[in-house]
C-alpha cells in the first residue's frame, strides 16, 4: 500500500502535470470506485479546473476551482497516469479525466480498492475518513504533547497501535517496520509501557523515515510508481523491511519475520526488544 511518502510523491508528480488544467469530460468505469453519486461525480467534476492537488496522511485532495475536492484513496494498487497515449488506458483503468491539453489523467487500480469521494473543499475538516486521522509525521500538530496520550491509552502491541490511523497517519507497514527498528523497539511490546523516551524517539525516527521516504521518491516494493511512471528508490535504504533472513545491519543477527496483528512484521531480535 502506497504510504506517506508514496502519496506525497504521487502528488508533486501530479501537480506537475494537471494543476491550471480544465477537466473536460469524466468516464467512470467502473462505478464502486466513487463513495456517493456516480452521476452527480462526473457532473460537478466536468468543467472545473484542477487548482491545486493536496495532501493528508495517505489521501490525495484534488481541489477543484468550483469549491470542491476529489478525495483520492489508493489504498492497495491505485496509481495515477498522465497520457495522451490510448495504449495508456487498459482494462484495470477506472476512472478518466480528460484535460482541455489532450491530456488524460488516468486511475489505474488491479484490485479495485481504491476510492474516490467529492467533497465541499470547505468543509474537508468533516469528512468522515480526514476527520479521524491523527496527526502525520513533519506536521506542526507531530508533538510529543499530542501522541503520548494517542499511544498510552493502548494496552494492544506498538505496531499495531503505530498502524492506526487514528493515532498518527501516514505511516503503513513498512515504515512502522522501520521506525521500530531505528528506536530498538520489539514491534510485540505494549503500547502503554513505553517511557516518554521511547514516545520520543518514535517521533523523531518517523519524521527521519518520512524525510528519507520523500526525497527517495518513496520505496517501490511492489508495483508503486508515480504520476510520471517513475519507481521510487526507498527500498534501497530499508534496514529491515523484506530483509528476513539477512544481517541486521547495526548487530549482524538475522533478521526475521513473524505476524503481528496479522501484517508481516520484520525485525531484529537481538536489538529490538520487548519492554
Amino acid at each position: 500500500m502506497p504510504e506517506m511518502p508514496e502519496v506525497e510523491t504521487v502528488r508533486r508528480s501530479l501537480i506537475a502535470q494537471v494543476k491550471g488544467r480544465k477537466i473536460t469530460h469524466v468516464e467512470i468505469r467502473y462505478p464502486d470506485l466513487i463513495t456517493g453519486d456516480v452521476d452527480q461525480f462526473v457532473e460537478f467534476v466536468t468543467g472545473a479546473t484542477i487548482s491545486d492537488v493536496g495532501r493528508r496522511a495517505k489521501f490525495l485532495l484534488i481541489h477543484l476551482d468550483n469549491g470542491y475536492t476529489i478525495i483520492s484513496h489508493l489504498r492497495m494498487e491505485g496509481k495515477y497516469r498522465i497520457s495522451a497515449d490510448p495504449s495508456a488506458i487498459d482494462k484495470h483503468s477506472h476512472a478518466i479525466f480528460t484535460l482541455d491539453n489532450g491530456q488524460k489523467m488516468i486511475y489505474n487500480d488491479v484490485r479495485k480498492f481504491g476510492r474516490m469521494q467529492l467533497w465541499n473543499t470547505d468543509e474537508l475538516s468533516e469528512n468522515k475518513s480526514l476527520k479521524k486521522l491523527g496527526p502525520e509525521p513533519l506536521s506542526t500538530e507531530f508533538t510529543f504533547q499530542n501522541l503520548k496520550p494517542r499511544i498510552m491509552r493502548h494496552h494492544k502491541d506498538i505496531k499495531t497501535v503505530l498502524l492506526d490511523q487514528s493515532v498518527m497517519s501516514g505511516l503503513g507497514n513498512i515504515y512502522v517496520d522501520e521506525v521500530l527498528w531505528q528506536v530498538k523497539l520489539h514491534p510485540e511490546t505494549p503500547a502503554n509501557h513505553l517511557s516518554d523516551e521511547d514516545i520520543q524517539k518514535i517521533i523523531e525516527a518517523s519524521n527521519q523515515e518520512m524525510d528519507k521516504g520523500i526525497a527517495a521518491g518513496g520505496s517501490s516494493i511492489r508495483t508503486y510508481v508515480d504520476a510520471t511512471g517513475h519507481k521510487g528508490n526507498m527500498q534501497n535504504n530499508l534496514k529491515v523491511y523484506g530483509k528476513e533472513g539477512t544481517p541486521c545491519p547495526r548487530c549482524g543477527t538475522e533478521i526475521v519475520k513473524i505476524k503481528v496483528g496479522g501484517r508481516g512484521t520484520h525485525f531484529c531480535p537481538k536489538c529490538q526488544v520487548v519492554k
